[in-house]
């Protein structure tokens, strides 16, 4: 076998759907020395993430945990946990994730009833009430809050009151909006929720955050059958992290460290600050975007601050363009999914990837780009455009801070 040199990756630019770039003290954290997955400084760790995670979650869910695994695996979670054979379970598709969802509960044994919409629109309440309808009775209703395929943001707010009223449980799909944009786990009364580490929170990918009510502890305990995955099954699971500390597995001690400084920089970061950096960013890319001659392809007014998916300019290969960017720049963006593949181009703002000199670099560079293969745009007019953007902002923002005083 030949000998392989010393890993040396490239310093990339991490703008497509996931991961984010890492924050140095994250790295860091990541290179600290093992302890044991039961040493008293180690369960001090997982309280101190549990805590966390309940802070960026805005819930004081008991159950409150990260999954040694991907967000799909926080996906597999949250569905084999509550869903038993023949349940009913209304899911939204309208993208990538609600398919993947139909996908995981059909494999539970459950029975999917599919809320359609096109690609990159979101459901309304009168969606879900007639979905509901097409239930005898319905287990859960899991929706996808940041559609990563698309760049739709599915609001939230009035979703559980119907659900609730319906007599199931409300579940969400938060992989890439939470840390991003606002998500009240309690106040929007979400009884399951999962995301992952790697995209708002800026995490290496490994883990994934999930929280249940007490109402969904309920269920989980009153299953009549086993949980299919022994591994994560939350029976056993929140023994580990509960009080009894009974071995499960070997949790991932090196990205629970990473985790827990991710989280400490939102915290320190504050919520609202950072919603308000991702709003600003989201704008300030989509007015360069447009003059540029691109469009976002969500629907205008649900449209994530954090993933823009933008259609790509007629005669202009998708490949080719992310080969360039990725070769001269350094930068990766994230080609489409399914009905999207060759059409549209994500535009990743996230967590650390979230900044203005990366918007001003991607747009700069796009700029450059899409001139060398054809398409004809003014000089200078997406950075030009984005820059106006952040300077009426930020007079807004001065404005409301003299106001307040």
């Amino acid at each position: 076998m030949e000998a392989c040199g010393e890993l040396s990756p490239p310093p990339r630019t991490l703008l497509g759907p996931g991961p984010s770039n890492v924050h140095p003290r994250v790295l860091r954290a990541l290179s600290t020395p093992l302890v044991g997955h039961l040493d008293p400084e180690f369960i001090r760790l997982m309280e101190e993430t549990k805590a966390l995670l309940r802070f960026v979650f805005q819930t004081s869910n008991p159950l409150t945990l990260p999954i040694s695994g991907t967000g799909s695996a926080g996906m597999e979670t949250c569905f084999v946990n509550m869903v038993e054979p023949g349940d009913e379970v209304v899911i939204g598709v309208n993208g990538v994730f609600g398919t993947r969802m139909v996908d995981v509960v059909q494999r539970c044994g459950g029975t999917p009833v599919i809320m359609e919409a096109p690609w990159g629109a979101v459901f309304s309440p009168d969606d879900i009430r007639a979905a509901l309808k097409r239930c005898t009775r319905p287990k859960l209703v899991a929706i996808v809050n940041a559609e990563t395929s698309t760049g739709a943001w599915q609001p939230l707010v009035d979703v559980a009151p119907l659900v609730h009223e319906a007599g199931a449980l409300f579940l969400v799909d938060a992989v890439t909006s939470l840390g991003g944009c606002p998500l009240k786990i309690d106040a929007w009364q979400i009884d399951v929720c999962y995301s992952g580490t790697q995209k708002c929170l800026s995490c290496p990918p490994g883990l994934s955050p999930v929280t249940f009510s007490p109402a969904a502890q309920e269920v989980i305990r009153n299953r009549k059958h086993k949980v299919q995955s022994w591994y994560l099954d939350l029976s056993l699971l929140e023994q580990y992290w509960g009080e009894e500390r009974v071995y499960h597995h070997t949790a991932p001690i090196s990205m629970n460290y990473a985790l827990r400084e991710a989280l400490r920089l939102v915290s320190e970061e504050g919520l609202a600050a950072r919603f308000r950096r991702h709003e600003d960013n989201h704008l300030a890319l989509a007015a360069g975007l447009n003059a540029l001659g691109m469009r976002l392809v969500a629907q205008e007014g649900a449209r994530l601050w954090m993933l823009n998916s933008v259609a790509i300019p007629d005669g202009i290969d998708d490949a080719t363009v992310r080969k360039h960017l990725l070769a001269e720049y350094n930068i990766e963006i994230g080609a489409g999914l399914g009905v999207f593949a060759g059409k549209v181009w994500r535009i990743g703002l996230m967590g650390e990837s979230s900044t203005r000199s990366n918007v001003l670099l991607v747009l700069s560079a796009l700029e450059a780009v899409l001139q060398q293969n054809g398409h004809a745009c003014a000089a200078g007019a997406g950075v030009s455009a984005a820059q106006e953007v952040y300077a009426t902002r930020e007079s807004r923002a001065r404005l409301n801070q003299h106001e307040a005083r």
